[in-house]
């Protein structure tokens, strides 16, 4: 393993003479080092077990495990469907997983996720949602969605930051040779294919949810190849598509394309394909990203979400029902929850610690991998110096192992002035348990020089304009789908109810999105009324 030095340069993708500081001068940077709630949960990883149960039971008729998107779609549905009587723990002070956002100095920002494609007219129950939420207005003849120009990412999208200027999009060539066009002309054209091509039973090969789309052989096969292997096999040398085929895994999955199961590395191009359009959905944005979704569903039911409370066991007794036991971090207290059903909103690797027979359900996780990455939000007194283009939403560095950085006041229409830039890194370098050693080992100084340094890359005078850096450090951020993962089996044993628990995370796609998270929430909530209905039958 490299030296704390090396190791930060490598982070940062520069030469050791090339790390910057970041206190230096007059203008000291502000900021704060940032995880999500985690203590309670390391502490009961080793060893630390909470004190019994206070009390007499709390009966409640659906429990929810997790306040992120799954959980927070899961307690929607419910309530749709006439079901009023549940409660959603979470164990961070705050709602919303990698959807949350943050606030400071007027500005919204968002702590990850931070974009949804316009879903397509199938997604049915997710357009119900944008509808509540304002923003689908309406539909076209053929039930396509009509989306509010407000929220659609405004012009200009994304630029690429190529030797040593920018260019607008992300293909990393102002000049591309014959060859690159043709392979690159070649590529969408497979990715359109893909788009359009239908199984024996009707289903798209690759849609959103992945659950609506096809389990066949030959989609299952991709999942037995690593993405880089399919576009050798493609014949698709040109280093430009193979830098944005790259991008495109490390942009949804934290992976090098190296690393990425084809499947995987298909769908993020073809599942985002209208059928028979010509080119993918267009994206809706907000300043604080994806925390406008959470921020809308919380407000529907408040009352009934716990932050701070830390679930320790789920455990089944025939003659009353599910028991959760949750440790209460601000009172310190265990309280205990008995309800008819839990959906379990939180990843399998949690499920494998907190739910009493869970392995002898025939559960296996231990293929479930997950992410960890770094996202900053960097507060600026105005914007740097540009030439040929402008800031846009979307802003990437070639020549980094980070993704660039979203200009949080881009959709507002606010393009001079102060602002704050998100910056996304996923650490794709290490074995995941190393990468979160890591993670947790640096300080915020560490990460601030690896920020100023990689943002220095394509704005030489940046650093006078940083007034603040907030770092968010992500242990465990989203699912990786790696080669043999989403077809492996215990993905879609993992997707079962054991009794009355509904497993509910995005982990059970394969692949982090909003979306994902929503369908599997929703679904769960489905099998829930499903069992009150078949119950009230009999």
């Amino acid at each position: 393993m490299p030296n704390r030095r090396e190791l930060l340069a490598l982070l940062a993708g520069v030469p050791l003479a090339n790390l910057v500081g970041c206190n230096w001068g007059s203008s000291p940077i502000e900021g704060e080092l940032l995880s999500p709630s985690f203590e309670t949960m390391h502490r009961f990883r080793d060893g630390w077990r909470p004190p019994a149960p206070t009390g007499s039971p709390e009966r409640i008729s659906v429990t929810i495990i997790g306040g992120g998107i799954a959980g927070l779609s899961a307690a929607w549905q419910l309530q749709r469907s006439g079901i009023d009587d549940f409660v959603i723990l979470e164990l961070d002070s705050q709602i919303g997983g990698t959807a949350r956002f943050g606030e400071h100095d007027g500005f919204r920002y968002p702590w990850a996720a931070h974009y949804v494609p316009v879903p397509t007219k199938e997604n049915r129950r997710l357009i119900e949602l944008f509808k509540e939420m304002g923003i689908v207005t309406g539909e076209t003849e053929d039930g396509n969605p009509i989306v509010s120009e407000t929220v659609l990412c405004r012009d200009p999208q994304e630029r690429v930051f190529v030797d040593d200027h920018w260019i607008y999009g992300l293909y990393p060539a102002a000049a591309p040779s014959d060859e690159d066009k043709q392979q690159l002309e070649r590529f969408r054209q497979q990715m359109r294919d893909f788009a359009n091509r239908r199984d024996d039973q009707g289903r798209r090969l690759f849609a959103i949810p992945m659950a609506s789309g096809s389990d066949n052989p030959f989609v299952r096969k991709l999942d037995e190849i690593s993405m880089a292997e399919w576009m050798n096999r493609q014949s698709f040398t040109s280093p430009s598509l193979r830098w944005l085929v790259d991008y495109g895994c490390r942009d949804d999955y934290g992976l090098l394309a190296e690393q990425t199961s084809a499947w995987a590395g298909i769908f993020y191009f073809a599942s985002r394909w209208q059928s028979g359009a010509d080119e993918s959905q267009e994206v809706m944005t907000w300043p604080e990203g994806n925390g406008r979704i959470v921020e809308f569903l919380s407000r529907q039911f408040s009352d009934r979400i716990r932050l701070g409370n830390v679930v320790t066991r789920v455990h089944s007794d025939p003659r009353s029902g599910l028991h959760t036991q949750v440790f209460d971090s601000a009172k310190s207290e265990t309280l205990e929850i008995v309800s008819n059903d839990v959906i379990f909103a939180a990843p399998q690797f949690v499920a494998k610690r907190l739910v009493d027979g869970f392995e002898q359900a025939g559960r296996d996780v231990s293929g479930f991998q997950y992410g960890s990455w770094i996202v900053a939000n960097v507060s600026l007194n105005g914007r740097p110096a540009e030439q040929n283009t402008a800031m846009c939403w979307d802003n990437v560095i070639a020549e980094s192992p980070a993704l660039g950085y979203v200009t949080s006041t881009h959709q507002q229409g606010i393009d001079h002035g102060p602002t704050v830039l998100t910056w996304y890194r996923p650490l794709t370098d290490l074995d995941p348990r190393i990468s979160r050693a890591e993670l947790m080992r640096l300080t915020w100084d560490d990460w601030s020089r690896v920020i100023v340094s990689d943002l220095q890359k394509a704005h030489p005078g940046i650093r006078k304009l940083i007034k603040r850096i907030d770092v968010m450090r992500w242990g465990h951020a989203m699912i990786q789908p790696r080669t043999g993962f989403i077809w492996g089996g215990a993905r879609e044993k993992a997707s079962q109810s054991i009794n009355r628990i509904h497993f509910a995370a995005s982990d059970l796609s394969g692949v982090a999105l909003m979306e994902e998270a929503f369908d599997r929430g929703t679904r769960a909530a489905d099998r829930v009324v499903d069992l009150a209905g078949q119950i009230a039958a009999s």
